[in-house]
């Protein structure tokens, strides 16, 4: 039996369908990424399964004493509270029923036996099982255990933290309840890429039921197990990660063009038919007119595929050949150095990412090579003619009171894009705003659409260099598609910052990584070749370490004296030890192969189609090898440290 499923779902805003009789079934250990368009309903669905808002029709069954937790895509808490208060208010009612049981017990030992001292009684054995059902009595320890796997400090205060670190702080929260089902909105927003890696890895040994929103494909390729789109109203199903449901997704479009297009034709003849003379008029057959009637409904109640966004960016004049030089630019903020002595040069038509943890000074880095930044040491040159179009991170550009016309074309009602004037109603559809929201105020879209907004705004002024900070936040895939098409097209230079790997890796020509202290390093290519060269870097200052240590005592070896060598000598394996030493490799080994076994079960997700029982084993089996090599390795060391 399903965890959670909606049948014949109806819910609509206005004359808006947001779910036109849908179904809808989450299975114990399914990993279900949730994806559609910005304003498509996704956030609704969340929350009518968490139980926060409910549908205007449909059918709606759950396990019993299931449990479910929501983190939004903003969550909320006490900033002045301590990490651990914050993560301990998620087993708010646990707490709730502690505090009641020690009531009743107090209460029952100040009274006598009789009616009261029975009902209490009956009220405290009920309260017993509760609490043993909520694994409740020790909820410190839960809390606290929470805290170390996700690497938190419980005494910091939560408003000191930075937006990732409190997005950690809102899944300690809800994982300290173990749930049943876990929802989560946007789940990566805020988080780097460091901790992005991190919450795949959290998330993929996780046994519970998982439903999330994300528009970032490199982590519904990693983290879902089953793909749910949610396409004008209907809710469609299909098994594996995104890479699979975008085969089958093309797979289906070509069936449907091809059927559409036989239907089209059939209906063509039948009009013609129809439109017949007078003679043929008086031999029509009632049923195929009754037919025809029939077709001309279905043609007109076809659910078209919705229309994309047609982006085109205004191309400036050309800027001079080298658009920004950097020599030995350092950048301080008090005692911390953002920026250490790094020289670059950005030429003409670069597409250049930015990447690096929070914090490590990416916007600045950003801001000291269009010159609006002065460096505290070394020499920017900003090249000539250089038109710039900023997309702003925090949206700071947008009145929220003004209307979605005045936003783009102030005091006009047209909008000029490569010498062609276009009426700013047409511009705005172009971005998918119907016409009777461009009068509307700002304040009315959702985080999408005001991303959407902001690449309308941006694309209608003139520029030949687009810097564009965060511009993947909130925005659907297919814009985020059609972004990257007309980016890898644009003659003029880009300055990214994105954390979307799979964005970086389509649209960027090359790199700068920060590498702590203020040290940032130029990477030819994309996300995939910085980590690729990264990776081997670190591997190849790995070897030279161990190489340093090996020839060091060697050339102490003569100054050491004969007791000393005689102390080492001393330590040694028992016969039993040396044999498990022995054995440890190839136990690695094999637990290593059966991990990647089941992960690749896994992560096809027919699995939980087929057999839910089965893919909850495999997930439990996952996780439990994890611990097992951890064992495993620290034994390993542990043996190969006293042999040495």
């Amino acid at each position: 039996m399903s965890l959670y499923s909606i049948s014949d779902a109806q819910l609509a805003f206005g004359h808006v369908a947001l779910l036109d009789h849908a179904d809808f079934s989450l299975e114990a250990g399914e990993r279900v990424g949730l994806i559609g368009r910005n304003g498509a309903g996704k956030s609704s669905l969340l929350k009518i399964v968490a139980g926060l808002a409910a549908p205007d029709d449909g059918l709606i069954t759950r396990q019993n004493e299931l449990s479910t937790v929501y983190v939004p895509q903003e969550p909320e808490f006490d900033l002045d509270a301590s990490v651990f208060d914050v993560v301990a208010s998620g087993l708010t009612e646990s707490r709730a029923l502690l505090d009641e049981y020690d009531a009743v017990a107090h209460a029952l030992a100040d009274t006598p036996e009789g009616v009261k001292h029975d009902e209490l009684l009956a009220r405290m054995n009920a309260l017993q099982s509760s609490l043993d059902l909520r694994d409740a009595w020790s909820w410190r320890t839960r809390v606290a255990t929470t805290l170390a796997q996700i690497g938190l400090d419980g005494e910091a205060r939560a408003g000191d933290l930075s937006g990732g670190m409190k997005k950690r702080v809102a899944l300690a929260r809800a994982l300290v309840v173990q749930p049943d089902v876990l929802l989560l909105d946007e789940p990566t927003n805020h988080l780097d890429f460091d901790g992005i890696r991190w919450l795949e890895e959290l998330l993929v040994t996780l046994r519970t039921g998982l439903l999330f929103i994300t528009h970032d494909r490199a982590f519904l390729d990693r983290v879902a197990t089953r793909i749910v789109e949610l396409d004008r109203g209907r809710l469609l199903s299909y098994p594996g990660n995104f890479s699979a449901y975008q085969t089958r997704k093309a797979q289906q479009l070509e069936i449907e063009q091809v059927e559409q297009a036989k239907f089209d034709k059939l209906l063509a003849q039948e009009e013609v038919w129809i439109r017949k003379g007078v003679e043929a008029r008086r031999t029509r057959s009632v049923g195929r007119i009754a037919r025809l009637v029939e077709m001309r409904n279905e043609r007109a109640e076809r659910r078209n595929v919705q229309g994309n966004v047609k982006l085109d960016v205004g191309q400036g004049e050309k800027s001079g050949k080298i658009v920004a030089e950097l020599t030995d630019v350092t950048k301080r903020y008090g005692d911390r150095t953002i920026v250490d002595q790094f020289t670059a040069t950005v030429m003409r038509g670069d597409k250049i990412g930015f990447v690096g943890p929070n914090g490590a000074g990416k916007t600045t880095l950003l801001k000291l090579i269009l010159g609006e930044l002065q460096p505290d040491d070394g020499r920017v040159r900003v090249g000539t003619n250089i038109q710039v179009a900023y997309f702003d991170q925090m949206r700071a550009q947008l009145d929220l009171d003004k209307s979605l016309a005045d936003t783009i074309s102030p005091g006009s009602e047209w909008v000029e894009v490569n010498g062609v004037k276009k009426h700013v109603m047409s511009y705005l559809g172009d971005f998918l705003f119907a016409p009777e929201r461009a009068r509307s105020p700002v304040r009315s879209l959702s985080g999408g659409e005001r991303n959407r907004l902001l690449l309308a705004r941006l694309f209608a002024r003139p520029a030949n260099v687009l810097v564009l900070d965060e511009p993947t936040n909130d925005l659907d895939i297919p814009t985020l598609e059609l972004l990257e098409e007309l980016l890898a097209d644009y003659d003029g230079t880009v300055l990214l910052v994105s954390h979307d790997r799979q964005f970086l890796d389509n649209v960027v020509t090359s790199v700068f990584a920060a590498e702590g202290g203020g040290k940032w390093r130029e990477y030819v290519g994309g996300f995939s070749d910085w980590q690729i060269q990264r990776e081997r870097s670190e591997r190849i200052a790995e070897e030279a370490a161990r190489q340093v240590a090996k020839e060091a005592p060697k050339e102490e070896g003569p100054k050491e004296s004969a007791a000393g060598r005689n102390a080492q000598r001393t330590v040694k394996l028992s016969f039993k030890e040396q044999r498990e030493l022995e054995a440890l490799p190839e136990r690695i080994a094999a637990l290593e192969q059966e991990q990647a076994s089941i992960g690749a079960q896994l992560a096809d997700g027919s699995i939980f189609a087929k057999d839910a029982k089965e893919g909850a084993r495999l997930s439990e089996r996952h996780a439990a090898i994890e611990d097992e090599l951890l064992v495993a390795l620290e034994r390993w060391e542990e043996l190969e440290a006293k042999r040495k």
